[in-house]
């Protein structure tokens, strides 16, 4: 491949497909209101499991695309999405106690498969002919899977219920009326195009690889490969691998518990300050803002990821990545007092900033703590904090949700009174707090982290 530019290119067209995962909290609401007797924790497991996973997957294929090359991984994991989430269209021929089960078995397990079985090959084929851009590269690789939300949010949300296709609460152009589960299957044949297509432009560089006109740096030899070459095994006999994998769960968990919830979080903030029976407020205009804060949320997610990629190339992973937990604590302990929506855009924000980093930095350190021979492999044991912290995050806040208010609304359409609706307002201070506490520990971890010893690796059969 004469430009190296081209795999980045079809990385960004994978990544940006797969970062719809994490606009789960746009379903939410219209899933609840299709199956009144599914609770919050139920209605949040599909959003948990999908995560767990993808994480999952990402191992497997880690080591897959490690052996076979990218392209046919790439390509095997947009079928499997696609597949998941038309067959996931068929949820509402099914009785309430039988749609959950299918709607976790095809939506999060067979396409969370299919995103971490695509999702590694791109990181791992950017990192390998980008030797001399780590940081800033998979930065890049990953930006599109923090904006891919920006993207789909707003188009599932007019989908759903026939409304204008929205960017910063602009009407862009209308969207048929396809309903709630039309929507997944819609979702499906965009995944299936933008997946496989973009996975034709991934391909491997030959051994020994290096940019025109850089040389590598003393520890890296000939082959372009880093002394540090850890397998699997040994790198789990490094104290480094598990505080770096215990911090990443607590920031990933800590971001994805605000990502995956945002649209739910606003309408509880939104609501929490009406009295029963007072005032006048439009459900649309909440939902609307809800879909809104999920599409600013993702563009500080992907802008996170390039941003502090390169801040860690010139200043080093370990001040970054504290840096980031201090400021994703600190936002998350005041989160609570955010009630305007302007000031609760700026927290989320600023929490999907340093979120987003840390899925730049990890797989850059992943490369400069334990090399490139296993690398594959290694990202993806790595990367299984994010499927913990996938688990975790959203059920920390569904399971500590208290309600602290019941808000009956109105609503009027077309000048037409509606009937009242009873809405449960959400408090989700403690887990805000704990999960802000987390952070700050991890923060305060990154001042004894250092890189491991040099070491070549050996036969190993994890």
């Amino acid at each position: 491949m004469k430009n190296r530019w081209l795999v980045v290119i079809g990385a960004i067209i994978i990544q940006i497909s797969l970062g719809a995962v994490y606009i789960w909290s746009v379903f939410q609401a219209p899933l609840l209101t299709y199956f009144p007797a599914w609770t919050e924790s139920q209605v949040t497991l599909p959003a948990q499991i999908i995560l767990a996973c993808f994480a999952l997957a990402v191992i497997i294929a880690g080591r897959i695309q490690d052996k076979v090359g990218p392209r046919p991984v790439a390509i095997a994991g947009g079928l499997m999405l696609a597949a998941g989430l038309m067959l996931a269209s068929l949820t509402s021929h099914l009785p309430p106690d039988k749609a959950l089960s299918w709607l976790i078995v095809t939506y999060s397990v067979i396409g969370g498969l299919g995103i971490g079985t695509a999702y590694v090959c791109p990181i791992a084929t950017c990192v390998k002919w980008f030797p001399d851009k780590r940081g800033l590269i998979t930065g890049l690789a990953v930006a599109g899977f923090g904006a891919g939300a920006f993207f789909f949010a707003p188009l599932a949300k007019g989908l759903i219920g026939g409304d204008y296709y929205q960017l910063f609460g602009k009407n862009l152009f209308p969207l048929p009326a396809a309903g709630l589960f039309n929507t997944f299957l819609i979702f499906g044949i965009i995944f299936l195009i933008t997946v496989v297509g973009g996975a034709f432009l991934l391909k491997n560089p030959e051994p020994g690889y290096r940019p025109p006109g850089w040389n590598p740096p003393a520890e890296v030899t000939i082959a372009g490969q880093s002394k540090v070459n850890y397998s699997p095994a040994q790198m789990f006999r490094t104290w480094q691998f598990w505080l770096l994998w215990v911090v990443f769960l607590i920031g990933c968990g800590s971001g994805l518990m605000i990502i995956m919830k945002a649209s739910p979080i606003w309408q509880s903030l939104a609501l929490s300050n009406l009295k029963d029976g007072a005032g006048n407020i439009s459900l649309e205009s909440i939902a609307s803002a809800g879909a809104l804060a999920v599409s600013i949320l993702a563009i500080f997610n992907s802008l996170g990821r390039i941003i502090w990629g390169k801040i860690s190339d010139m200043a080093g992973r370990r001040p970054a990545m504290l840096a980031m937990f201090f400021m994703e604590g600190l936002c998350l302990l005041l989160l609570p007092q955010m009630q305007s929506f302007s000031s609760f855009l700026t927290g989320i924000s600023i929490i999907g900033l340093s979120f987003g980093g840390l899925l730049a930095v990890l797989p850059a350190i992943t490369a400069d703590f334990f090399g490139l021979k296993h690398y594959g492999a290694n990202y993806g044991w790595m990367f299984s904090a994010y499927g913990a912290g996938g688990l975790l995050g959203p059920y920390l806040a569904a399971s500590l949700m208290k309600t602290s208010a019941i808000v009956k609304v109105r609503e009027f359409r077309s000048g037409q009174e509606g009937l009242i609706k009873t809405l449960v307002v959400g408090d989700y201070h403690q887990a805000f707090i704990i999960a802000g506490v987390l952070c700050l520990l991890a923060a305060a971890a990154m001042l004894i982290l250092k890189q491991p010893e040099a070491k070549e690796s050996q036969p190993a059969s994890l």
